[in-house]
């Protein structure tokens, strides 16, 4: 069965195996890593000390700037991103990854370009965004981040001592009370129930349609609903047997970015779209333009999809 999990469907994928074995032996600290159990709200993060970073996002998430000293666009964008993070009191912090000096990490995260922003909840990669976007688009982003991590029990904060240092760990508060329908969401997610949870933040959206956390998190679970009984080799198989089934084509682009396989996603649709009649067009375009909500407008790959979209269309 494929299990995708919610954090892969945020804003793409990256692949972090070939540092997870170097994660499971206790890192030195060096440089301003956080040593274990004290980390500060900003930090710096290296090859060596990627594994306490990796167990700090068990308890709070954790987002990753990838930047490098020659990158303009990365100068832009950090003092926005510890200007944000500082602002969330500790429910966010940021580990920032000079990708010249630490290149198992720029490899790890798929640093094609940078600056490029990623998350970690729970010991998993959940891609943001790339490029020096603004403000406005991380406070919307890290948002929709803290949803998820809350759906995944990463509900910590690192209380901030003087000069905007943290105390001696992290704790866990009292968790704050959600709005009731997303409470219901919530647990049902938790429970497995994602039927449940997409009623419950339809409902959301009925009462207020521009409850942008509840938007957020009926796209990821409505994807969720949709992959949770398919075999991937199942659904590849009858994919290739019927090139023009919606319906299969639908099944493999699902799982694929449920998987963190963006671009296989969009080109199977795109390529779908290409070849039916016009009249047949309207759900491959409206399933496309579902998953590039999911990615995120800014992203490279829902550009260049849009971009062939547009094409096709004209």
């Amino acid at each position: 069965m494929s299990d995708p999990r919610p954090g892969a469907v945020l804003r793409g994928a990256v692949d972090l195996s070939a540092l997870r074995s170097r994660a499971a032996a206790p890192a030195s600290p060096t440089g301003h890593a956080p040593a274990s159990g004290s980390p500060s709200l900003v930090f710096d993060v290296t090859d060596a000390t990627f594994g306490q970073v990796l167990e700090l996002s068990r308890t709070v998430p954790v987002v990753v700037d990838l930047w490098a000293e020659w990158c303009g666009p990365c100068k832009q964008l950090s003092p926005v991103l510890e200007k944000v993070v500082t602002e969330l009191d500790g429910r966010l912090v940021l580990a920032k990854v000079d990708v010249d000096a630490n290149p198992q990490l720029a490899q790890g995260f798929r640093a094609q370009s940078i600056p490029m922003v990623v998350a970690l909840v729970a010991g998993q990669p959940v891609p943001l965004f790339t490029g020096a976007v603004p403000e406005e688009q991380v406070r919307e982003v890290f948002g929709q981040l803290l949803q998820l991590a809350a759906q995944q029990g990463v509900t910590g904060v690192v209380p901030r001592g003087e000069g905007g240092e943290a105390d001696a760990s992290a704790s866990e508060p009292d968790e704050p009370a959600l709005p009731p329908l997303h409470q219901e969401a919530f647990d049902a997610i938790e429970a497995g129930d994602y039927a449940r949870a997409v009623t419950a933040y339809e409902a959301a959206l009925a009462e207020n349609p521009r409850d942008d956390q509840a938007r957020a998190g009926l796209g990821q679970v409505r994807l969720l609903d949709r992959v949770q009984h398919l075999d991937l080799e199942e659904a590849r198989a009858a994919a290739a047997a019927a090139p023009r089934d919606v319906d299969a084509q639908f099944a493999v682009a699902d799982l694929d970015l449920a998987g963190g396989h963006v671009d296989d996603a969009f080109e199977r649709l795109l390529d779908l779209f290409a070849e039916l009649p016009a009249d047949e067009r309207a759900p491959v375009r409206e399933r496309l333009l579902e998953l590039f909500g999911l990615v995120g407008d800014a992203d490279a790959r829902v550009i260049r999809a849009r971009g062939r979209l547009a094409s096709l269309l004209f």
